[in-house]
This record gives C-alpha cells, sequence and structure tokens, in this order.
C-alpha cells in the first residue's frame, strides 16, 4: 500500500497574508511541517502542493520536493487532487501547512485505521481532539466535531456541537484537526461534487462528504500542536519552539 504526505500551501490567507513564509525559529512554518512531516518517515512521498513561486522555491531550494498548482483550487483537497490523479497512490494524507509541530503518532493512528479489522470499509479518516477550554468551545474558529459511537463524523460545525440543553449530561466536545487520510479514489470523487449547502455555510471542506453520505472515521490524538492563523498563533508557535529550533 503506497501512502503518500500532501501538504496544499497557499500564499494568500484572508486573516494571515503569507503566514507559511513566516519566520518560526530558523526556518519559516511551511519548511517545519514540511520537515517534520517527512521525519515521521510514514510516508513513501511527502510533497508541498503550492500555487505561489514563493513557496515552491523554499521547499526546493532546501532539498524537499513540491509541485505547482496548475489550476485555482477552492480547497486544499481540490489542490492535492490535480496532483494525485496520475500518480501510483494509494492512501492519501493532507497534512496542513500552517500545522508546523507535525508528530508521527497521530499521523501513524491515522493511517491504522486503513489496515485494522474492517479498515477496507474506511473511505476518509481525519483527526480530532478533546476540547476543554469553554472559550475555545464557543469560538468559531474551532471547528467542533459530533460523532457516533464507532467514531464516525455526525456533523462539523463552527457553533457548539453539542449543544447543552440538559446540564446534567456530561459532555465530551471534540475539536475537528484538518489532518486527513483518504483513499485516493475517494479524494478524486470529491472534485467531481460541486460545494454543498452545509459545506458553503460552515466553510467546512469535509462536510461535502458527510452530504454525500460518505463516513469519516474520526481519530483521537493527545494533539499538542498550533495552527498558525494569526501574528499571535506565530508568537504562541515560537514560544513553544523555544530558542534552539
Amino acid at each position: 500500500m503506497k501512502t503518500g504526505a500532501f501538504i496544499p500551501a497557499r500564499y494568500a490567507a484572508t486573516r494571515f497574508p503569507a503566514k507559511l513564509m513566516q519566520q518560526l525559529g530558523t526556518k519559516t512554518v511551511i519548511r517545519h511541517t514540511y520537515d517534520n512531516t517527512v521525519a515521521t518517515r510514514l510516508f513513501d512521498e511527502v510533497f508541498v502542493v503550492t500555487d505561489s513561486e514563493i513557496i515552491f522555491n523554499e521547499i526546493t531550494q532546501h532539498g524537499g520536493k513540491a509541485i505547482m498548482s496548475k489550476q485555482t483550487h477552492e480547497s486544499g483537497s481540490d489542490r492535492i487532487a490535480e496532483a494525485i490523479a496520475d500518480m501510483e497512490m494509494d492512501i492519501v494524507v493532507n497534512v496542513q501547512g500552517d500545522e508546523p509541530f507535525v508528530k508521527r503518532e497521530p499521523l501513524e493512528k491515522l493511517l491504522s485505521v486503513f489496515t485494522a479489522p474492517g479498515g477496507e470499509q474506511v473511505q476518509v479518516a481525519s483527526l480530532m481532539q478533546v476540547l476543554k477550554d469553554p472559550q475555545l468551545v464557543a469560538d468559531p474558529n474551532y471547528v467542533k466535531v459530533a460523532v457516533d459511537l464507532q467514531h464516525n463524523a455526525l456533523m462539523f460545525s463552527r457553533s457548539v456541537i453539542p449543544y447543552p440543553r440538559s446540564t446534567e449530561s456530561p459532555i465530551t466536545y471534540y475539536e475537528h484537526i484538518g489532518v486527513y487520510a483518504f483513499r485516493k479514489q475517494a479524494l478524486l470523487q470529491f472534485t467531481q461534487w460541486p460545494m454543498t449547502p452545509l459545506e458553503a455555510a460552515e466553510k467546512i471542506e469535509c462536510l461535502r462528504y458527510l452530504e454525500h453520505g460518505i463516513p469519516l472515521r474520526m481519530v483521537i490524538t493527545d494533539y499538542m500542536g498550533v495552527e498558525i492563523d494569526t501574528p499571535e498563533d506565530l508568537a504562541k508557535a515560537a514560544a513553544m519552539l523555544g530558542p534552539e529550533a
């Protein structure tokens, strides 16, 4: 089973333009993401897929592999699908470019669902972590996911789900971490579907799968990284990184 990690990387970003090229310690954000993905040693291939010559050169000039997108894309999944269309690849992992603290264990757990008993039925999988801070639960920048008893996603939302109508019932909130693993054909099929109503409303691309009846298998991880969406996130990441890196 051939497995590849693909890191979609746009230069333009609404909230924090050029965030992937921001300096974080001795490297840019995108190079941390790429190098740490390679360092997991889980993948046959690792590529950055980008619309930017600046990002392309940043990766290739430091010995990495990058692919220039031929078209404009609405989502990272669309960008990756174009890149893999003619590749021999079984499992495709989408690693977000703004997640510089990529670790082996969460990705290993994500990949394991495809080889576990019943894994042949899994088409798409993704990561989630327990969210305990009430402020973060209420924050629309944190995408929440509700799951069934087998950890298949029932709904993703920027709103609070489930809503605590009963204050006596214990509730576990999960944050969706935007790292996906797909069977190649499932990802290619995704790109043939137009944007769906819930996806358009929430701006959460994986809702397209649910709206077409394709379940996502969610995997719990003790993820402790930082997603770089704002200058404040970059400062937090720099503090986590420490002075040596």
